[in-house]
């Protein structure tokens, strides 16, 4: 057997051994941009659908998502419940949220009450700041230094082959220092960090439900909300944007001057597609995952038209549309 196999196997016995539960076989859901797999079991017992995951100790800390539902849930955001967790072995098993991903369940008639549902759980979110009695880490120096150097070299290096010369290295790390410097000076609270529309979920109630939170940190107020309006997978009209956006600061924020907020938003957005554009090229470059390499041209867009609307970001922004842009569309047509 391969190693997935043995460990889906090994998830098997465990559920049927050390549960409570008893199932004959696991259907797969899904796996995702990390090393998780998750399954769905039949409970023979009481007939109830129940998500079971595999996260293996050696990539994965399956106590940080453990840890996290139980401080989400006390926070009032709508997660999961954890029925039972083994960490030595990375396996735990949780409530069935169901097949309805908010992905797919959003349409353009619905767009703006659906979009306002997922918001109204963020002050939840965003008030969880500890788990078990300590502070989340912090979306510090290094993390910030770290996710911007994926687009350097996943996406420049790795996946382009380009070679900067000083000017563009000098332009590209004057962007990365100027983005740095706005994300820390938000207010810092809770992040999810990967709060979109394909980690939220319409449940049967029509509540939203929120899952994939394992990687919370503290960090920049604006970010969980522009991984959702601004998501890598979808893609939503200015107008509905702004709108969203006006809303969010008006109904939570309305301490923080709409332009400010919205200045905030946008650099922070611009972070967050220079790192996902860079990890999209390590999962096809390291973990042989390509799919991941469609959704790249809608993050450069991104960064070339949020960043050109600021003087300070403009250079940043013409050399993505001049050089990386034109070259990967180059070398995958």
């Amino acid at each position: 057997m391969t190693d997935k196999q043995q460990r889906q196997q090994a998830l098997l016995n465990w559920i049927n051994s050390d549960t409570g539960f008893s199932c004959q076989s696991l259907d797969i859901v899904s796996g995702d941009a990390s090393f998780r797999r998750y399954f769905r079991f039949t409970d023979l017992n009481t007939q109830q659908s129940i998500i079971a995951v595999d996260a293996p100790p050696k990539f994965e800390d399956s106590s940080k998502f453990v840890d996290i539902a139980k401080a989400y849930h006390a926070a009032g955001v709508h997660v999961p419940k954890v029925y039972c967790h083994d960490p030595a072995q990375g396996f735990y098993c949780l409530q069935d949220f169901g097949n309805h991903q908010f992905a797919l369940e959003v349409q353009s008639a619905n767009v703006i009450a659906r979009y306002k549902q997922a918001i109204d759980q963020l002050p939840s979110i965003q008030a969880c700041v500890s788990v078990n009695n300590k502070p989340l880490p912090w979306y510090d120096d290094q993390l910030l230094a770290t996710e911007l150097h994926l687009f350097t070299h996943w996406l420049m290096e790795v996946h382009l082959g380009l070679v900067l010369d000083n000017n563009q290295r000098k332009l590209v790390q004057d962007c990365y220092d100027y983005i740095a410097d706005i994300f820390k000076a938000q207010p810092q609270v809770g992040v999810h960090r990967d709060y979109h529309s394909r980690n939220l979920m319409v449940l049967d109630d029509n509540r939203i439900g929120v899952i994939d939170f394992q990687d919370a940190v503290i960090g920049p107020i604006t970010y969980d909300l522009v991984s959702l309006l601004r998501d890598c997978y979808q893609s939503w009209s200015s107008q509905q944007i702004a709108e969203l956006l006006a809303y969010t600061q008006q109904t939570y924020y309305p301490n923080y001057d709409l332009a400010q907020f919205t200045f905030w938003f946008d650099m922070t957005g611009i972070q967050r597609h220079i790192k996902a554009s860079g990890i999209f090229c390590r999962l096809c470059h390291r973990d042989g995952k390509q799919g991941y390499l469609h959704d790249i041209p809608h993050t450069l867009d991104y960064i070339i038209d949020v960043a050109g609307r600021y003087t300070e970001t403009r250079e940043f922004a013409n050399f993505v549309a001049t050089i990386v842009k034109p070259k990967f569309v180059s070398i995958t047509q």
